[in-house]
């Protein structure tokens, strides 16, 4: 007879159209729960679905009527505004993020990242040896050179969180455009566990998710890297070896030979110029980012109702 767990333990799950899937993954996750768990809740965020997957989930109240809840999002607002809803919600000790229903590993993962993080860490995440796609690659590593944070973030399939982490995290920022940096800049002690991926026969995310991502890809580097500054301060020092050299130059025609009239000035003044309008464009730029920074303080998410299934 298995020894269940006695914390209470949260999982919140990303919904958007995936009436082929929802059902299965939630009998799966549900039937982990129980097993092990003698308190758990499922919290589904439905991020404005517009097939049947609601209905399907509808379907199962009979397994585990009390342990499902679910937030309907107003309007369609992507996944980290809508896991970030979710999050709100719970109540457990531990909090699962599902971002994804697709499962490419072992169930057994589901408990080993639990295990792991009462061992004494805040975050624990699941994550395949092998990267994705090209532009994941190139995202991270932009992200990982720039960024303050001493954990180098990586794809991920689901994590665990202590509410000390999640705490922790929104007295950093209330609102959360991209939670696995803000964790990772949260000081907090964090693993990840490997795996080999297994074959699916299903994509990871659409069309749709990934003009969420890409969007907020963007706005993660400006926020928590200094990739903007480093931009424009190389160039503010390329403009300027460049002032230099036109300085040196014009210096160097004009007594060695009689250029027109005003031309060495005029070069001088040229020069100088861009170099010191981009040394303000940096200046601009960095405090720019401190700007977002305060904006991003406020809650930016709207829930139409959350309803128990």
């Amino acid at each position: 007879m298995t020894i269940k767990e006695k914390k209470l333990v949260s999982a919140v799950i990303y919904l958007h159209n995936e009436e082929d899937r929802i059902a299965g993954f939630l009998q799966k996750i549900i039937g982990i729960l129980d097993q092990n768990f003698q308190s758990f809740e499922i919290i589904v965020v439905n991020d404005c679905s517009t097939d049947n997957s609601i209905k399907n989930i509808k379907a199962l109240k009979d397994l585990a009527s009390s342990h499902i809840s679910l937030v309907n999002m107003s309007l369609h607002q992507g996944l980290e505004v809508s896991m970030t809803a979710g999050i709100d919600l719970s109540m457990g000790d531990f909090v699962y993020e599902f971002d994804d229903l697709a499962i490419d590993y072992q169930e057994s993962m589901i408990l080993d990242v639990y295990y792991r993080i009462v061992e004494g860490f805040d975050i624990v995440s699941v994550a395949p040896v092998t990267h994705n796609a090209l532009s994941s690659k190139l995202f991270y590593s932009l992200f990982n050179r720039y960024s303050k944070s001493k954990y180098k973030l990586r794809s991920e399939r689901f994590r665990i969180l202590s509410r000390r982490a999640i705490n922790r995290a929104y007295s950093i920022s209330k609102s959360i455009p991209y939670r696995k940096a803000l964790y990772a800049n949260s000081g907090l002690k964090m693993d990840v566990l490997e795996y080999k991926t297994i074959p699916r026969s299903y994509p990871r995310s659409n069309k749709e998710k990934g003009i969420f991502r890409n969007k907020m890809a963007l706005n993660s580097l400006i926020i928590y890297t200094n990739l903007a500054f480093r931009i424009s301060i190389g160039i503010t020092i390329v403009l300027f070896c460049l002032t230099m050299f036109s300085g040196i130059y014009a210096c160097a025609i004009y007594f060695s030979e009689r250029p027109i009239e005003g031309w060495t000035t005029t070069i001088l003044l040229i020069s100088g110029s861009f170099s010191g309008l981009f040394f303000i464009l940096a200046i601009i730029i960095k405090y720019l980012s401190l700007i977002v920074e305060l904006i991003y303080s406020k809650k930016t998410y709207l829930v139409e109702s959350v309803d128990k299934i």
